[in-house]
């Protein structure tokens, strides 16, 4: 029989006092004084790998592996990999990339339940033959028939008395092959009128002839993740099984198994999962998404896969930050999306550089500046970090600003460019619009201005105020390129139903392919962030070659949920 790891047992103290608490990490505390596990601290993150992980996931990655970090202990990557029909190598490789992209390290205990699975079916056979489990021949549909109600008991199948040498027998053959898939199953004899549904008699075992990822056609019977939990979390010696609250009710289940085979018993505790407003969290929709083409993969920016938003820019350093304000509680809550936003904001604004980038460009000529004379204008990489240094920025004759920044006719309180108004130039000089040109159609399509060749670097040689500065680029030394802007990928009031075309936003990307940029951002490497001043915050693509630049939105400047928490203190 299996017992407990008892290599590096190690004594460890509780953080200090000013660390945040939660209900959980005063548990490990109390268990840590006590003495209990001999003071060790053994967390285990278990995803079954039949999809991409996505941001609820997070929140039990950071909570795992933190609270292992924080005590001295470990904390294991395990795949709960028990139902071969529905997973892939593909997911596997995933989950690792995106484990580590987080910040975690599971050093050498990358393990499997799989890795298991013949202790398990001996643990099986040993359950037989205690008379605690059973050989049934109903069907699927038989044995949700005869589970009872809430107010019933349920009913005990007719093989429930079989005796122990024909169950062995049975079991063994089950293996063997001899019978067809969903046939048989192997049940625990617990209490068919437990008021806990997960203990009337729950299947252990199915038969199902389906390649695994790993052991190939080995095994022809795969156990059920009831039964496999507690097994798996003792064999690796885990002190602390944190899973979240849907488990709560099989927690009698998972203690009965371990206590019934007389192996080391984790404690395992309960918490909330993480909600997020306006955000699908359903694997098997996200699922859907990708296989109906609603999607360009799991890695779309607009997906809330962990490779969705990594692609779409979203730091690790903000996911963690972002875990850790939302708290860990016994109840189940929704998260607010702008929270989310709030952090990869204030992570990217320490650390984009600042760029200008006309995304819908108009162009604007400045009739009183000499024919094909360029300055070099400096400006600040971040005007927080000196240390990022600056850059210089081509200024001519002929530019561009934003369509949204010109209006001919201009609404009330609209200081940016009009006829006859004056607007600052970001880095450069005061221009005035004096005219305009229109094609057949009557589109604006260049904007006339005048400059003052005493505002350079923006400055009022007068002590004349302008109400509005504007970002522009050099129309002769720009870079075309295109810019995906993200919105979310579901409508904000759309009922949550299975006919997912229904509740998706027809405006979650707008693709702006003649999108100007300043040159300095040349070459640059996927992933690379930066503030586009005045626009928002953007990543280079994947898809960005050296003849091609893609960049994506990953969130805009506008900070709802500051204001909001601001006005809350």
């Amino acid at each position: 029989m299996n017992t407990m790891p008892t290599d590096g047992l190690n004594e460890t103290t509780a953080s200090p006092d000013n660390s945040p608490s939660n209900f959980i990490r005063d548990i490990i505390i109390q268990d840590i004084q006590n003495g209990k596990n001999g003071g060790r601290v053994h967390t285990r993150f278990p995803p079954e790998p039949n999809g991409y992980l996505h941001i609820g996931h997070a929140k039990s990655i950071c909570l795992n592996f933190g609270l292992a970090k924080e005590f001295g202990g470990k904390c294991n990557l395990r795949f709960d990999d028990t139902n071969p029909s529905k997973e892939e190598t593909e997911y596997v490789d995933s989950i690792i990339n995106d484990v580590r992209w987080l910040g975690f390290d599971w050093e050498d205990r990358l393990f499997y339940a799989s890795d298991y699975f013949e202790q398990l079916f001996q643990w099986a056979v040993q359950l037989i033959k205690q008379g605690q489990a059973y050989v049934c021949d109903l069907t699927a549909d038989q044995v949700r028939e005869t589970r009872g109600t809430t107010t019933e008991p349920g009913t005990e199948s007719p093989y429930r008395n079989r005796s122990v040498e024909e169950n062995l027998d049975l079991f063994l053959r089950m293996r063997a092959g001899e019978f067809p898939d969903g046939s048989r199953t192997l049940r625990s004899k617990i209490d068919m009128a437990s008021p806990n549904f997960n203990m009337r008699d729950p299947v252990m075992y199915r038969i199902l002839r389906a390649e695994h990822h790993r052991t190939g056609n080995d095994w022809l019977i795969y156990p059920m993740y009831d039964y496999t939990h507690g097994e798996c979390d003792s064999i690796e010696g885990i002190t602390h099984s944190i899973c979240t609250l849907e488990f709560e009710d099989h927690r009698p289940l998972y203690d009965w198994y371990v206590e019934n085979l007389g192996i080391h018993r984790p404690q395992q505790i309960e918490f909330d999962r993480l909600n997020l407003t306006n955000t699908m969290l359903s694997k098997r929709k996200l699922l859907l998404l990708v296989q109906k083409g609603y999607v360009s993969g799991w890695d779309d920016p607009r997906m809330p896969t962990l490779s969705g938003i990594r692609r779409r820019g979203y730091t690790p350093e903000a996911i963690r930050n972002f875990c850790g304000s939302i708290g860990v509680s016994k109840t189940n809550g929704t998260i607010e999306f702008q929270l989310l936003e709030h952090h990869i904001r204030e992570d990217l604004n320490r650390r984009a550089a600042r760029v200008m980038a006309v995304i819908d460009p108009i162009k604007v000529v400045i009739d009183n500046y000499p024919e094909g004379q360029v300055e070099l204008l400096e400006a600040a990489n971040h005007p927080d970090n000196p240390e990022m240094g600056t850059r210089q920025i081509e200024f001519s004759k002929v530019i561009y600003i934003e369509r949204d920044d010109f209006r001919e006719v201009p609404p009330p309180k609209y200081y940016r460019l009009f006829p006859g108004q004056e607007v600052r130039l970001r880095y450069a000089y005061f221009i005035k619009c004096v005219s305009v040109e229109k094609d057949e159609n009557g589109e604006i399509t260049v904007v006339h201005c005048t400059y003052d060749p005493a505002s350079r670097g923006g400055n009022s040689p007068d002590g004349r105020k302008v109400k509005s500065t504007i970002h522009w680029v050099s129309a002769e030394h720009a870079i075309t390129f295109e810019a995906r802007l993200y919105e979310s990928l579901l409508l904000e009031d759309a009922p949550q139903s299975d006919d997912i075309a229904t509740q998706l936003n027809p405006n979650s990307l707008i693709v702006k392919a003649n999108a100007k940029i300043e040159p300095s951002v040349k070459g640059a490497a996927p992933n690379t962030h930066y503030q586009f001043e005045r626009v928002g915050y953007f990543n280079v693509d994947l898809d960005s070659t050296s003849d091609k630049l893609v960049c994506n939105r990953t969130v805009q400047l506008k900070d709802t949920w500051a204001k909001i928490d601001k006005k809350s203190k």
